[in-house]
């Protein structure tokens, strides 16, 4: 007799976990605004680490990061870095919490984001440099040369939203089962240690994958900076 298929929920919990983690920083986001906007904390600012300190923060952090690795341009692209570090680290955030499940231990979730950063750093480059410069700048400077060099700039364009995917999948899916084991088999005490490890991890793989996000974007518009 065949088995009862799996629920939706049970399918597409990745899914039902990347709507709670859009629905959590929506509504963070809202009442950060709204605090900020009362306290108008840009003219006189919070002394208490308020959330709307803390997204001023992190943006700036992240902004600081852009401009080094992509000089002046790097404002232009900051809405779509920012909403993808917040996105990932949420998600992976939500790995700490008991009985929640990281959206980022999907490897569909993961290749989603990772086909934005994909399309939006090639649609810069052509939108920069204009689509013959682009191609032309992939077949490199030796003109013999250039359609082995085309073939090889093609096949690591396609292994980068790969190579995203499995890099933050690998990390976030094995620090959940490591948690979860530990959890499990004394859930006094030694779990906080995993916790803060859990919480590292989180932070780390999402400021990665962002920094990768931000280097392919500069090399695909570097022409035009340089």
């Amino acid at each position: 007799m065949l088995g009862l298929p799996p629920s939706w929920a049970d399918e597409y919990l990745h899914v039902t976990m990347s709507f709670c983690a859009f629905l959590v920083i929506t509504l963070v986001s809202f009442i950060a605004w709204l605090k900020l906007r009362r306290a108008n904390s840009r003219l006189v600012p919070d002394s208490r680490g308020s959330l709307a300190n803390i997204f001023e923060v992190l943006v700036e952090s992240i902004m600081r990061m852009m401009t080094d690795a992509m000089g002046p341009s790097a404002r232009r692209h900051l809405p779509l870095i920012g909403t993808l570090f917040v996105y990932i680290l949420t998600c992976n955030l939500f790995g700490t919490v008991p009985g929640f499940t990281p959206p980022t231990d999907n490897i569909n979730t993961n290749l989603a984001c990772a086909l934005v950063v994909f399309v939006y750093y090639n649609v810069s480059g052509v939108w920069t440099q204009g689509i013959r410069s682009y191609l032309k700048h992939m077949g490199g400077p030796i003109i013999w040369l250039a359609p082995l060099m085309f073939s090889v700039e093609v096949i690591s364009h396609l292994v980068r939203p790969v190579s995203l995917s499995i890099r933050l999948f690998g990390n976030i899916a094995g620090d959940h089962i490591v948690l979860g084991i530990f959890s499990y088999l004394t859930p006094i005490l030694v779990p906080i240690a995993f916790e803060a490890l859990a919480i590292f991890v989180a932070f780390i793989q999402a400021f990665v994958f962002t920094l990768l996000s931000v280097i392919y974007i500069s090399l695909a518009t570097a022409s035009e900076e340089n």
